[in-house]
């Protein structure tokens, strides 16, 4: 007998677990980049037009799929069976497949996080090359235990189920974060030399406007950052009841979404001018750069550990809603509780990532396969079918269910004309110019 299904218990728990499934270190280390690299204040108009139209379509999309079905990526299968699609058995898997490789290296760049703190509250991290640590540390057996400590975290949150685990876990961690960054965005900002970095952040450079390139990162941008994949928040659609405005929710989470980007973005790259530090992206953003200038501040020792808690939190909300596509998947196919599909699958997905703990190259190649390739083929498969296999008044109705404003009938034309296209031009463009996310 299969479990009966959870649900989230209120509509504050399903915005606040969508949060925490959508800020994570994308938004530490890439967005503050792209802003001030690209266009500065001006990067933020194709920005929002994207996140306006595009990320905000997508993730309604993905999670009225979730509850019109109540189920998982499983039952978009046994959909597309009934539509007698070609490979139905094989075609939604892309998704659950790719959001587990996501999973098994983001627990590796976890098992760093935490490896900081626990450095931060053990260990005098002013005296030592922030390089050379960073450097001497990844890639070798050292993370390994790291790694699996942030995969048993995961685990252990997810046995826990919907509302005790997701839901309450998000509940406690997301307005922690946000007052943890917004307590140190007013330290950073009000270090000598500070301006500089607010400058190289918001000062608008029409003239990248131009550039394609700008355009096509902020596309980038607006698809990873909210965790779009055609599984990750349809399985936590599946599990609101029908009174959920799923529209407003969405635009809550993507204004928290860009809120969290933006204020990270003001916490390290006004201090890394201060100091004189390249505010480039990358892990070397976080685990180089950031502690180097939390050692040139006063009490820097308890900020950073602080901060590194605070992205502890990004990343475990992100993991676990990575962890439970296809811990939800193995439930449904296999029938079996929640905790022993969670002990089965997450113990697997650790093993398969330990040979990436010793090689960067083979990281970061498997890293950029799962994210440029079947991150987006994965959400286009699933969403494309959506919009142009099912009936479309179950679509608007859907949308409409609980909403205070009826939006579906024009949501399932951006859906179909702009959101699948542009997908679709997520890949290619990622095919072309390497990761865009």
């Amino acid at each position: 007998m299969k479990e009966k299904r959870e649900k989230f218990s209120n509509r504050l728990g399903f915005i606040l677990s969508c949060v925490g499934a959508a800020v994570g270190l994308g938004n530490i280390w890439m967005f503050s980049w792209k802003l001030g690299t690209f266009g500065g204040g001006a990067f933020l108009i194709p920005y929002f037009i994207f996140m306006a139209f595009f990320a905000y379509i997508g993730l309604i999309s993905e999670i009225s799929f979730g509850r019109m079905i109540k189920k998982g990526v499983m039952g978009v299968s046994e959909l597309m069976k009934e539509k007698n699609i070609p490979l139905a058995n094989y075609l939604p898997l892309i998704s659950i497949v790719s959001v587990s490789g996501i999973f098994i290296f983001y627990i590796i760049v976890f098992g760093w996080i935490i490896k900081y703190f626990y450095s931060y509250l053990t260990v005098d991290m002013n005296s030592i090359d922030y390089a050379t640590y960073f450097e001497t540390f990844v890639g070798t057996s050292s993370s390994v235990g790291w790694h699996i400590l942030a995969g048993v975290i995961s685990i252990g949150v997810i046995s826990l189920g919907v509302v005790k685990g997701i839901e309450k876990l998000n509940k406690i961690i997301m307005p922690l974060m946000f007052i943890i960054f917004i307590g140190l965005m007013i330290k950073s900002l009000t270090l000598p030399g500070a301006t500089e970095g607010i400058k190289y952040l918001l000062t608008p450079k029409w003239e990248a406007l131009a550039n394609p390139q700008t355009w096509v990162m902020a596309l980038g941008q607006s698809f990873f950052t909210v965790g779009l994949s055609g599984s990750a928040l349809l399985v936590y659609g599946s599990y609101i009841d029908e009174k959920v405005d799923i529209p407003n929710s969405v635009f809550h989470t993507c204004v928290l979404d860009t809120c969290a980007a933006l204020l990270a973005g003001f916490v390290i790259i006004p201090a890394a001018f201060a100091f004189g530090h390249n505010p480039g992206a990358g892990p070397g953003l976080l685990f180089i750069t950031v502690p180097a200038i939390f050692s040139q501040i006063s009490g820097g020792k308890i900020l950073a550990g602080i901060f590194f808690l605070s992205v502890i939190f990004a990343a475990v909300s992100s993991a676990i809603n990575q962890l439970e596509v296809p811990v939800e998947a193995f439930m449904y196919k296999f029938n079996v509780s929640r905790k022993k599909a969670s002990a089965i699958v997450g113990t697997i997905l650790i093993l398969v990532g330990i040979p990436l703990d010793f090689s960067m190259n083979l990281f970061g190649k498997f890293a950029d396969f799962m994210s440029v390739i079947l991150i987006p083929l994965g959400a286009l498969i699933i969403l494309a079918f959506f919009y142009f296999a099912i009936d479309n008044k179950k679509i608007i109705d859907e949308i409409d269910k609980g909403a205070s404003k009826k939006r579906g009938k024009y949501i399932i034309g951006f859906g179909k004309y702009l959101f699948v296209p542009g997908t679709a031009a997520v890949l290619i463009l990622g095919l072309i110019f390497g990761s865009i996310g």
